[in-house]
């Protein structure tokens, strides 16, 4: 009965991986001032806050674009984390 379910997902999991593995960001659109690390660091910690008002403002967007690629997207994630790490230690 499993194996019905998990073959099915497996497709679709390698179908996405295929796909996504075809994105690529134009030539010449990141530039050297673009944001890195510690930008990606702090707006993934204030992007719960930041998603709220940009549901009432359009000149607010929660990922910054363009930026300088992986060392963004590596400081959003641990900024993300740091927010809900903080999160569940303020609850207990």
């Amino acid at each position: 009965m499993a194996d019905r379910r998990i073959k099915p997902a497996i497709a679709l999991l390698a179908v996405s991986l295929l796909l996504a593995g075809c994105a690529t960001q134009m030539a010449g659109v990141v530039k050297p001032q673009a944001p890195g690390f510690l930008f990606g660091l702090i707006h993934g910690f204030i992007a719960p806050v930041t998603f709220i008002i940009s549901l009432f403002q359009d000149d607010v967007a929660v990922y910054a674009v363009p930026n300088n690629g992986a060392w963004y997207n590596f400081g959003f994630v641990l900024g993300i984390g740091g927010f809900a790490g903080g999160a569940t230690q303020a609850r207990r």
